[in-house]
């Protein structure tokens, strides 16, 4: 859900210790939890004359309580439990340099920022819930899983982590996932997650974009990469990923949007990819761009382009950006094709009086359980909603809910995308969704 698609021709050091990814118990001041001695203890018989004996009486050792500071695998144990003073790490700040060097040390700057403690802490919040999620997938995903068991391992982590299961009505909206999962494979670079009875699986030859999106009170971290397993592909991978760190490094305060386009293109197409004797160049997809995100809305209103542009419009303080990028061995372009499985409820949604049932009945679990934050069929299927397709196709043709297909390029091209949210605060730039992998 992280792509935005616009048709057009034209268009560090290491984050702090636990949001690098490091186990919360060396983040936090938690001890280990030790064993009680399990020495025997000693006891007087009551005295009944001389020579009375002694009795021995033995206590059984306590079993070790699990340390409240460790994850669980998969991942179960709630953020909150495990920052339990509720200060969450931060990420990768970087200070502006320039014109805007100031900021870091301004007292203005400073208070601003001291007051926006509750928005930062619940980003921050949700940052770590994406970290300990995306790095138990990396280490579980693997050739041979289904698509369905792919997704529902990390969703399921996703909402263990922020303590919602979104099963009740509005608990979604308190936090949970920001939007469907994204996991595309080879030429489809976004807007693909499984719908009920998928039977796909994961291949060796797949190469894997998985676009993950965590909200806490409507604050959404949007972050993704992207897996290969045959090590041919890794040109490709390195080529996005460079590009994406690019962007980051030249966002800003004042900086020009199509100005960081022209940088991301000019290291991404840098790279080629050799696949079967013959060599492509990887190319920026020009019509997906990085964009603003709004609490509760996944793209805001500016967009951050992935090929030079003349786009003028500048970064701002206060701005939160998701600064991603996709690389293709194909033509650089995507366009919609496939079982769509991505929606969201409209901002600007007309007023239509809708006569099926079924519609007026959806649109009112729509509203109540996911508001403007879009979803997936499935996340419908977890409600207990059934037989909705009728009633979904209807507030789509009448515009009151936006349907996202999937979004490919040429068939028999690989794509990639890395990406991650930046806040552009008064004092520095944080990349909040910074880990250790990447």
């Amino acid at each position: 859900m992280a792509a935005q698609a616009v048709p057009t021709e034209d268009v560090s050091e290491a984050a702090a210790t636990a949001s690098a990814g490091l186990n919360p118990a060396n983040a936090t001041n938690g001890n280990l939890n030790e064993a009680d001695s399990d020495d025997d203890a000693e006891e007087a018989a009551p005295e009944a004359g001389t020579g009375a004996a002694k009795k021995k009486k033995k206590r059984k050792p306590k079993k070790k309580k699990k340390n409240p500071t460790e994850q669980s695998d998969p991942p179960r144990v709630q953020i909150s439990q495990l920052f339990p003073n509720k200060v969450y790490p931060k990420g990768e700040e970087v200070e502006y340099i320039g014109e805007n060097a100031y900021r870091t040390t301004n007292e203005e700057k400073r208070h601003l920022d001291n007051l926006k403690s509750e928005f930062l802490n619940d980003y921050r919040h949700a940052a770590e819930a994406h970290r300990q999620t995306r790095q138990w997938a990396q280490k579980n995903i693997r050739p041979g899983k289904t698509m369905i068991e792919i997704a529902e391992g990390i969703e399921d982590s996703v909402r263990a982590l922020v303590g919602h299961q979104g099963l009740e009505e509005g608990d979604a909206l308190k936090a949970g996932m920001g939007f469907p999962l994204g996991l595309s494979i080879n030429h489809c670079a976004a807007h693909y997650n499984p719908n009920a009875g998928n039977k796909m699986v994961l291949q060796e030859d797949d190469v894997l974009k998985v676009d993950i999106g965590v909200h806490v009170n409507g604050w959404i971290v949007d972050s993704a990469f992207t897996m290969a397993f045959n090590p041919r592909y890794d040109p490709l991978l390195e080529a996005v990923k460079a590009a994406t760190n690019e962007g980051i490094k030249h966002a800003g305060i004042d900086a020009r949007l199509g100005e960081i386009g022209g940088y991301i293109q000019e290291v991404m197409e840098s790279y080629e990819v050799e696949l079967n004797g013959q060599t492509y160049p990887v190319k920026s997809i020009r019509n997906l761009n990085g964009h603003t995100i709004l609490p509760y809305s996944i793209h805001g209103t500016k967009s951050v382009p992935i090929v030079k542009s003349n786009d003028q419009t500048k970064m701002e303080e206060g701005d939160v950006f998701a600064i991603e990028t996709f690389g293709s061995t194909g033509n650089g372009y995507v366009h919609e094709e496939g079982e769509c499985s991505h929606y969201a409820l409209r901002s600007d949604a007309p007023k239509v009086d809708l006569r099926l049932s079924s519609a007026k009945n959806l649109l009112n679990v729509i509203k109540k359980n996911f508001g403007t934050l879009p979803w997936a069929r499935r996340y419908l299927d977890r409600l207990g909603q059934e037989k909705y397709l009728l009633g979904l196709n209807n507030l789509v043709q009448n515009g009151i809910v936006e349907s996202y297909p999937p979004l490919v390029d040429k068939k028999g091209s690989y794509t990639a995308q890395y990406e991650h949210t930046i806040l552009i605060r008064p004092t520095v730039k944080e990349v909040i969704s910074r880990g250790d992998d990447y």
